[in-house]
């Protein structure tokens, strides 16, 4: 992971976890690349509220934390699609026990 250089290195691996997945949308464009690979277009559409600018730079972050895979294809008009490489998925199962303990204590009408 390219965290180490970073400004303000991590103390603990929460810390190091936190500079990760930091900000308004990096989980939301985790849980969605959790659940299958996405165009960029594909990621905008589902995190409502995100604008292009800032989905773009979050995923560049991610991509050079080694969270996120970029993959151009060789086609006329190009596609490219995001995926999450293995240390992404870990992430994401690592996330997944703080998303339940959201639901169950945090989310209205879900115990």
């Amino acid at each position: 992971m390219a965290t180490s250089g970073r400004p303000g290195a991590a103390h603990c691996g929460i810390d190091a976890a936190m500079e990760v997945v930091g900000g308004k949308w990096k989980v939301l464009i985790l849980w969605a690349l959790e659940q299958r690979p996405h165009r960029f277009g594909e990621l905008r559409r589902g995190i409502p509220g995100v604008t292009e600018k800032v989905l773009a730079a979050q995923l560049r972050e991610l991509e050079a934390d080694g969270i996120v895979h970029r993959e151009v294809y060789d086609e006329v008009p190009p596609r490219v699609e995001y995926s999450l490489t293995p240390i992404g998925t870990e992430l994401g199962e690592a996330l997944a026990p703080l998303g339940a303990w959201g639901a169950k204590h945090l989310v209205p009408g879900r115990a």
